[in-house]
């Protein structure tokens, strides 16, 4: 219980940071939504360039944050080379990726649409650059449980971006979307300056034979991760180009900013993330691991139902909060498919590492590359006639896909005996009481609200009586026994 105690203490600082980050984060989406009418497209703009973002930022570290956990743990290795050797070639990709966008920025711009604004196009090349390079220091920092400085970096970057954002698009009323990727130039280029003691202080060298034997663990992370951001942005990418109608770029915005409340799955997932994947990594060779693992998916499921059960209980407060303007509120029948995706994907994440840990990496891509092209076959039959509705359901079919075959073959290689029944329990009953919520969507607020905190009520209950027994609590355990 040792180490899961640990994972549950780094996944709250992370968590902390992360819900806090996202909240705040979350705060630009009614300031774009107010400031770029759907109907404007702006808020579609920015979906989309930052679906592609999300991939490139993926091709520039290729799989090197997850080689460098396994590398610099494994036996006869130097930490600080292995530590210096990705820093180099993170680096050199990443700055060669931004020389060829900027020379070859007009007919790039031309192929994604955005032939007319260049500018969008050379300044997010240089910044997914930065931030692709800044993976590793961040990276080395939860190597080395310093859970503290990552979380006030990562908060510093978004407080200093919702600060100046509010300044363009509230206080002086600006209206162009280029705005909002110069803030992200500045924030990226604070951060590396932030950085500095992450990549100075030690002999830099590149050990080349070291580097091929991480290539050869990492190539295969890197389709897995490619399909990985491919499930969470192909349709972001995509729509423009399949969807027939004349308003894209509004459909798009519908969709980008309703699925932005169903977030919290991915914020939980990446809090964990964060701090699971170090201590798997350091404890390979553990023979306790196994209940580890067991134990970790069944609370991950847990928390992740609980979360689907608050963000759908309470969509009446979360839409005035995080989408104020009504005119994107049609979409907002998205946003407990996609909780479900994220779900999903987050349960596929936790079944990763047996592949990870026995070195079989090439699963990954196998699953994470069947699972994309489920989603985007989804996305090219159905959105031309469905719109963003087929967009929301290709997640759940893609991660859905990659989820129930990572867990089959894993059975096979590394078996672990999850607690299916308990989880089965969860998933039945939070979902029963989401098909009651669904008969209070015709309710007054105060009511639907009301009746909704009920239901979640007894979820919580079910919880406390079955795994988190009051009894047990230090101080207030004493008055339940």
């Amino acid at each position: 219980m040792g180490k899961l105690t640990t994972i549950f203490k780094d996944t709250a600082i992370y968590g902390l940071s992360s819900i806090v980050g996202r909240f705040l984060n979350y705060l630009l989406v009614p300031l774009y939504t107010a400031s770029l009418s759907a109907a404007s497209g702006g808020y579609g703009v920015i979906t989309n360039i930052y679906a592609y973002v999300a991939l490139v930022l993926v091709l520039l570290t290729f799989g090197m944050e997850t080689t460098y956990f396994r590398f610099t743990n494994k036996t006869h290795t130097d930490s600080n080379v292995v530590y210096s050797t990705t820093l180099i070639a993170v680096g050199s990709v990443s700055l060669s990726f931004a020389l060829l966008v900027l020379l070859l920025l007009k007919p790039v711009s031309a192929l994604m649409g955005y032939a007319e604004h260049p500018d969008y196009v050379g300044v997010m090349a240089v910044t997914v650059a930065v931030d692709a390079f800044l993976c590793i220091p961040f990276a080395h920092l939860r190597q080395q449980k310093k859970a503290v400085k990552f979380a006030a970096l990562k908060l510093l970057n978004i407080i200093v971006s919702i600060v100046l954002n509010t300044v363009y698009f509230a206080w002086m009323g600006g209206k162009d979307v280029a705005y909002t990727f110069y803030i992200n130039l500045f924030c990226t280029l604070m951060l590396a300056v932030c950085l500095v003691t992450e990549y100075t202080g030690f002999k830099w060298k590149f050990d080349a034979k070291l580097m091929r034997t991480m290539l050869s663990y990492s190539w295969p992370i890197l389709i897995l991760g490619i399909a990985g951001i491919l499930n969470q942005t192909a349709d972001k990418m995509l729509f423009p180009y399949i969807y027939e109608g004349g308003d894209s770029l509004e459909q798009l915005g519908i969709y980008g900013a309703c699925s932005k409340i169903a977030m919290i799955m991915a914020m939980i997932t990446q809090a964990f993330r964060f701090a699971y994947e170090p201590i798997v990594f350091a404890g390979v060779k553990d023979k306790d691991q196994h209940q580890m693992y067991e134990q970790a998916m069944k609370f991950f499921i847990i928390f992740t139902l609980l979360a689907f059960l608050l963000v759908v209980g309470y969509m009446d407060i979360l839409k005035r909060v995080i989408v104020p303007n009504q005119d994107y509120w049609v979409g907002l029948q998205v946003v407990p498919i996609v909780m479900v995706a994220e779900m999903m994907m987050g349960v596929y994440f936790n079944l990763s590492f047996w592949y990870k840990i026995t070195d079989r990496t090439i699963w990954g891509a196998v699953f994470s590359g069947l699972g994309c092209v489920v989603m985007i076959a989804v996305n090219v039959i159905f959105v031309p006639r469905y719109g963003y509705m087929a967009c929301a359901w290709g997640g759940v079919a893609g991660y859905g896909m990659a989820m129930i075959a990572s867990y089959v073959v894993g059975q096979k290689y590394y078996p672990l005996d999850y607690p299916l029944k308990d989880i089965s329990l969860y998933v039945v009953l939070a979902f029963a009481l989401y098909g009651i919520m669904v008969f209070t969507d015709d309710w007054s607020p105060v009511a639907s609200i009301a009746f909704n905190t009920v239901l979640i009520a007894v979820f919580v209950a079910v919880i406390v009586r079955r795994d988190f027994p009051l009894s047990r609590l230090p101080f207030i355990g004493k008055f339940f026994r």
